[in-house]
């Protein structure tokens, strides 16, 4: 008998072998399920002749039908009675399946022979090879799942096969990366941004001065923040910039008699010399401004520094202000320094490393008094103090007009929001065309840049789920992007808070002018690049950069050429080559063809209907912005994760690492249960191990 065409049937009283066992069942051979079937007998072991064969009237085969299906169910009857129970066949490992799904959709393309990409997955077996290259596979997870790959030209996997070959990519990736112990990164060391030195002064100095505006600005680096610390050095020309802008900010301070007042908190007289006086001054105002107690010997030092200056002309607000000067220069103000770790293990950071490192978070400036009273009685490692500080750093209030007072929050919301959102490019980067697309004043200017940074701060204050950034029934709005939106009402120069109609087409990111403004041409919309946009900032899975020698759009050898911005995308996707990004891209981007390039609304473009639909490379269709939200709420893990990370990263000031992923991961799940709350994440992200403990690295 073959043994291959055996039917593989469970073993009674043994465990079903499940797919990641690699066990095996014993067979059912096919020969007694023919004699079930057919009404022949059971094999016969003597060289008689076989007895002819009668097939049985359809009620009868359906009995034995039913028959066959118990007899596969309990192979305890054959195996009693001696009868064929040798084992055949075996499930698929994962690793298996894995490897199967690669040889079919994937080799034909990334082969030895010129592999597409550079990239080889001949040699691909078991997860040990996903363990070795991890960045690649992440990749290779996000183009599955994204229907980016396979290309459209070639053989598709169903929507099981592809579900559970990124999901074994992830779990294998995952499993590579977490199941080692997890380290923190190691101590913080970085200089002040430009604009955390001008927060900073302010709030130190209790000025209204922005004196940022002279200080060279700084470039992104990490996950796309300038507050990455691998961008953030310190040239002469910083050097030259920040001691002047010190001596600016000083000086307004001084010349204030409350500033004066609050700077210096004590005077010689009678009872006190000018050295007593200078110590109280002085240890006040390094405390704050080193953001932690300051050492004996930090203190002779600039005690002895102030005798040196005071000698020199007898003046004491003098010789005060020179050692205020001094401290502002220094790198213990202008950095943030942790103190190294005295072993191998990770140790917490210390109790005002925290809390400057919630501050610089959250406020992108000084810890405040309550900041440093709670470091001060070691309280900061507590989660409940952890959560009630994070709810009152977020806390901004919203008068009886509407309007959101100014708070700390804001600075960070500023920071966050541009960065990643790619907004700070308006009126820099981005400079509308206003022969074209009309008039862009500096008050719709004003309005656009703030909608998104005071809509986030919204969203962090009041704890709303942060899918409300895809979707929402409100907005910010000042008097000129009211105008520019066509909403109703009495509105000033500063943004307000407005609920929107069910029929608005505004609502979340997607509806705002400042980003649709830089996700286009300053002359007109692009689908592609708005569609880049989505993948890239909401979904992170930018898509690769164009092959090289690839034609723009628009260029053309044909005599019939296209007419709409549509018919060349769609010619250009004609090319298997731009296909298998333009596939992904172009629908996202004609979701929101209704916009304009400044964001307004319309429904014709160069005197055409505008066609707003779009089907994505899983077959999903949509029209318009509305149900372009609703495809992207479908994919809120994807978003969720990618929000996540972003925000892990901006708040340790960092790249992040593979095993940071491993947090972002842990992060995630618990977002889950609780709505996606904003301020959830951001108590996640502070109570994490890389953000409360440093390592030797």
């Amino acid at each position: 008998m073959n043994k291959d065409l055996a039917i593989a049937v469970p073993e009674i009283g043994a465990k079903s072998p499940s797919p990641t066992s690699g066990g095996k069942r014993r067979a059912f051979p096919l020969a007694v399920a023919r004699a079930v079937w057919m009404k022949v007998p059971a094999p016969r072991f003597d060289h008689s002749p076989p007895p002819s064969v009668d097939i049985l009237p359809a009620p009868a085969m359906l009995e034995r039908c039913l028959l066959l299906v118990l007899l596969a169910a309990n192979e305890q009857l054959f195996c009693t009675a001696g009868l064929f129970c040798n084992t055949v066949w075996a499930q698929p490992s994962p690793d298996e399946t894995a490897a199967k799904f690669v040889e079919r959709y994937c080799l034909d393309c990334h082969s030895v022979d010129d592999p597409q990409a550079e990239l080889n997955l001949a040699n691909f077996s078991s997860a040990s090879d996903v363990a070795g290259q991890i960045e690649q596979w992440s990749k290779i997870s996000r183009r599955v799942l994204g229907h980016e790959m396979p290309p459209r030209e070639s053989d598709q996997p169903d929507a099981d096969e592809r579900h559970v070959f990124v999901q074994w990519v992830n779990e294998t990736l995952h499993n590579a990366i977490c199941s080692q112990e997890i380290l923190p990164g190691g101590p913080m060391v970085r200089r002040l941004n430009r604009d955390e030195y001008a927060n900073t002064l302010r709030d130190l100095l209790g000025i209204q001065v922005n004196v940022a505006t002279d200080l060279p600005f700084d470039g992104a680096g990490g996950e796309g923040f300038d507050n990455a610390a691998e961008t953030l050095f310190i040239s002469p020309i910083h050097a030259e910039k920040y001691l002047d802008a010190a001596r600016l900010a000083l000086g307004h301070a001084l010349r204030d008699p409350e500033g004066r007042a609050e700077l210096i908190v004590a005077e010689p007289s009678d009872d006190r010399t000018p050295t007593e006086a200078a110590r109280t001054v002085l240890g006040r105002f390094l405390r704050r401004a080193f953001r932690r107690p300051v050492s004996s010997e930090e203190m002779s030092q600039y005690m002895q520094l102030f005798e040196e200056a005071y000698q020199l002309d007898g003046s004491y607000p003098a010789a005060v202000s020179f050692c205020l000067e001094t401290a502002l220069v220094s790198p213990k103000f202008l950095l943030i320094s942790e103190t190294p770790c005295t072993g191998e293990t990770p140790e917490l950071l210390s109790q005002h490393e925290l809390a400057s490192r919630l501050s610089y978070f959250l406020w992108a400036s000084m810890p405040d008094d309550a900041l440093m009273e709670a470091a001060d009685e070691g309280k900061l490692h507590e989660i409940e103090e952890l959560r009630q500080q994070v709810a009152r750093m977020l806390h901004s209030e919203v008068n009886s007009r509407g309007l959101r007072r100014g708070a700390k929050v804001r600075e960070f919301a500023t920071a966050f929001t541009q960065q990643w959102l790619g907004t700070r490019a308006l009126g820099r980067e981005f400079k509308p065309n206003e022969a074209v697309v009309g008039k862009f004043d500096s008050e719709l200017e004003g309005g656009m840049a703030y909608e998104p940074i005071f809509f986030f701060e919204d969203i962090l204050s009041e704890n709303d789920s942060l899918l409300t950034l895809i979707d929402s029934d409100f907005t910010y709005v000042n008097r000129a992007l009211a105008r520019h939106y066509r909403i109703e009402g009495e509105f000033r120069e500063q943004p307000k808070r407005v609920e929107l109609p069910e029929n608005s087409v505004r609502g979340g990111v997607l509806g705002m002018s400042a980003v649709l403004a830089v996700s286009s041409y300053p002359h007109r919309t692009s689908p592609v690049l708005r569609g880049k946009w989505i993948l890239e900032t909401l979904l992170g899975s930018p898509p690769p950069p164009p092959p090289p020698d690839v034609p723009s759009i628009g260029e053309s050898d044909d005599s019939q050429r296209p007419t709409s911005l549509r018919e060349k995308l769609i010619k250009h996707r004609a090319d298997a080559v731009c296909a298998s990004c333009h596939d992904a891209i172009d629908p996202l981007g004609f979701g929101l063809e209704n916009f304009d390039v400044l964001g307004r609304w319309r429904t014709k473009s160069e005197g055409k209907e505008i066609d707003a639909s779009g089907e994505l490379p899983d077959g999903t269709q949509f029209s318009g912005p509305d149900e372009l939200r609703a495809v992207l709420l479908q994919k809120k893990q994807q978003f969720m994760r990618h929000l996540t990370a972003k925000m892990l990263g901006y708040a340790l000031a960092r790249g992040l690492t593979n095993q940071d992923q491993c947090t972002v991961d842990s992060i995630c799940q618990r977002l889950a249960t609780d709505d996606y709350r904003a301020q959830t994440l951001i108590l996640e992200i502070v109570n994490s191990l890389p953000f409360r403990y440093k390592s030797s690295m």
